[in-house]
């Protein structure tokens, strides 16, 4: 997989797929702009809404991620749907993502949107839209 440039919006959500199933690769970071924005609109209470820069992402996503990993497997990204909007840089893309917990073999799926914005080969922007409860029923148990 090349890491170099993305050319829009619909390579930065296949490399994140990717990074995702795979269980080793790095993460959406390795997609980040150095001034690229995380924004999570619906994050539960105490976790930042709003995340500016790479490193400042970098140094949060990377310990949750791998404390996630010890417990979720995740096995599916599907139902993917990539709505192009005018501006060339910018793409809406749904989709689902389905994990199992290994403690017990707990399959859940949960469904996700996200705009992505992607500007000289980087990501600048990804907004989120999750249901963090859906996704807590998986890192709980």
């Amino acid at each position: 997989m090349n890491d170099g440039a993305l050319t829009g919006p619909r390579e930065a959500f296949e490399r994140f797929r990717d990074h995702l199933l795979d269980g080793t690769a790095a993460g959406l970071e390795s997609l980040l702009a150095d001034d690229g924005v995380v924004e999570s609109p619906f994050a539960p209470p105490g976790a930042p809404r709003r995340i500016e820069g790479r490193e400042a992402f970098a140094a949060r996503a990377v310990p949750q991620r791998e404390a996630l990993r010890e417990r979720i497997r995740f096995t599916a990204v599907r139902d993917v749907v990539v709505h192009q909007t005018a501006d060339p840089e910018v793409a809406v893309i749904e989709y689902e993502i389905e994990g199992v917990r290994e403690a017990d073999g707990l399959r859940a799926a949960a469904p996700f949107a996200v705009v992505v914005r992607v500007r000289d080969g980087r990501v600048a922007l990804w907004r989120e839209y999750q249901n963090p409860a859906a996704m807590a029923l998986l890192a709980t148990g």
